[in-house]
């Protein structure tokens, strides 16, 4: 019995074609297993108790100091040169910073602040202890005061 010619050369012939198919399909099938393998393994190792992946070369004491030095103010090339951590490492192992405020804070006003008469704004028609809570029942059945004002406006015909 003569095997099966197979002339992988010419990429028209059908057989070639099959034979480049199933050499890709075992491949894929083959990193498929080693993928769920490897997978495995690491699920092993961690229940175990093993640390999986590349050691951890910095030092936890150099991280705690280098979080300090930011906290103080230092640069991040400062950091580095005081504690020899790489940069990409710092910016690994380091505790992100809070984000910065980039706008002015407006203090919230307790509820039960009331305005001095002598700070009122000129014109002001509500006096210092008569400013209506937002807290307000609706003035119409179920309507709010914004719904008045947008019903009161004349708004133009399309």
């Amino acid at each position: 019995a003569d095997p099966i010619k197979v002339d992988s050369s010419n990429p028209s012939d059908p057989m070639a074609q099959l034979a480049v198919v199933l050499l890709a399909l075992f491949a894929q099938l083959e990193r498929t297993y080693m993928l769920e393998r490897a997978a495995h393994a690491r699920t092993v190792a961690t229940t175990k108790g093993r640390r999986v992946g590349r050691p951890v070369l910095v030092d936890s004491a150099k991280i705690a100091y280098a979080a300090q030095l930011r906290d103080t103010g230092h640069t991040i090339a400062e950091i580095i040169t005081n504690t020899g951590i790489p940069r990409t490492s710092l910016y690994r192992h380091a505790p992100p910073r809070p984000p910065e405020q980039l706008t002015a804070a407006t203090p919230a006003r307790p509820p039960d602040h009331q305005v001095p008469a002598d700070h009122q704004a000129p014109g002001d028609q509500w006096a210092a202890g008569d400013r209506p809570s937002s807290q307000t029942a609706p003035s119409k059945a179920g309507q709010s005061a914004a719904d008045e004002l947008l019903e009161a406006v004349d708004w133009p015909n399309d």
